[in-house]
């Protein structure tokens, strides 16, 4: 691979947990990290100011969607996506691929994808090239190889052929990447749940020497135990000195797990999905705001929480009542905090690394997050 522009200093270990620095061309990020999704170039109910304020570092664009509307070409006129999307950190974008592979009705086959775009009702198609295409042209930090995200359940024969054209499509993304001087591409390993064929994908991949590698086909449906045995046998195949991205996932106790594995990049839509469905993360666990038991409550969400929704006054009582009379201010909010949770998940546990206490920090916090009850006060 030509040079890139990502750089990876690991500062510290505790146990496999790890801490280090990314350097994008927008910007240093401190790892672990946590990247809130914006699926269309927006946060769900937030605005890349409150991301900011929350202390997210990277966002997440989707190139299935983006592709579909607005179009790359658009997006790629008026400047790139982070000045699209008023961004001026870290971008980075997925394939696409598991949108795709996630429609009910789409073709196979070893060239790419083809499906029907869902607005127009036209006959389209992904391939690895065109793929790394669009999200040239979207112009993220870092971009994703095009890889088959075999589904869960799968037999061996479905893992083992999707392991097959993950790599024989990894080839085609690097010979089609035209922006390796300001954009970093990463691999994803995929094998599903079955440990030789998650080996020979790694190997083959790191031997590649990508910028960073990935763990896909996970948040699947396998549950936290198979996630956790995945992210466990697989992380150590992967190079000490790159960026380590588990995709898609997902709650805090699977974060915390992948993290005291070696894991150091987290995406996922929970935090702002739960958020619009008026489930919010407390230190004691979750509360689902809409419950009639918070309708006199006058604490805040979470009494150790720092966030504007936490510290500005407002109750679960009042939270209560917008989510009950359907004001849009219950999303913002609620998703404000829960990004802000996640986020100050992460830098309690880059700090318990540096400590060299990471296991019994994350002791420590599912103590006291499974312990929790939704009427406790806090």
């Amino acid at each position: 691979m030509a040079s890139t522009p990502l750089t990876f200093k690991l500062e510290t270990t505790s146990g496999r947990a790890r801490a280090a620095t990314m350097t994008t061309p927008h910007g240093t990020v401190k790892t672990p990290t946590f990247m809130p999704v914006g699926t269309h170039g927006a946060l769900k109910a937030m605005t890349t100011e409150h991301a900011r304020e929350t202390g997210s570092q990277v966002l997440l664009g989707n190139t299935y969607h983006l592709t579909l509307r607005p179009g790359e070409q658009l997006v790629e006129k008026l400047g790139g996506l982070h000045k699209f999307m008023a961004w001026d950190k870290t971008l980075l974008t997925d394939s696409g691929g598991f949108q795709v592979f996630s429609l009910p009705k789409v073709e196979i086959t070893d060239r790419g994808a083809r499906f029907n775009n869902e607005f127009s009702g036209e006959n389209m198609e992904i391939t690895p090239e065109r793929s790394i295409e669009i999200q040239n042209r979207l112009g993220a930090d870092i971009i994703m190889a095009f890889d088959e995200c075999t589904p869960f359940p799968a037999t061996e024969k479905q893992a083992s052929q999707g392991v097959r054209r993950t790599l024989s499509w990894m080839e085609r993304c690097i010979r089609a990447h035209k922006r390796s001087d300001d954009q970093a591409l990463f691999a994803i390993v995929q094998g599903s749940t079955f440990q030789h064929l998650r080996a020979s994908c790694a190997e083959v991949l790191v031997s590649m020497d990508l910028p960073g590698y990935a763990i896909g086909g996970v948040s699947v449906g396998e549950g936290h135990d198979l996630l956790c045995e995945v992210s466990d046998f697989t992380t150590p195949l992967l190079p000490e000195n790159k960026p380590r991205y588990l995709m898609g996932v997902g709650l805090p106790e699977d974060l915390l797990a992948c993290v005291g594995h070696g894991v150091d990049m987290f995406d996922c839509v929970i935090p702002t999905r739960y958020a619009r469905s008026a489930t919010v993360f407390t230190s004691r666990g979750r509360i689902r705001l809409s419950n009639r038991r918070f309708r006199r409550d006058a604490f805040p969400i979470d009494a150790s929480c720092d966030c504007y929704a936490c510290t500005g006054g407002m109750s679960r009582a009042y939270l209560h009542h917008l989510f009950a009379a359907n004001e849009v201010l219950s999303a913002i909010l609620c998703s404000i905090h829960n990004v802000h949770f996640y986020q100050n998940l992460m830098r309690e546990a880059r700090k318990a690394i540096f400590e060299d206490r990471y296991d019994t920090f994350h002791r420590d916090f599912l103590t006291n997050y499974r312990g929790g009850d939704e009427e406790a006060s806090p």
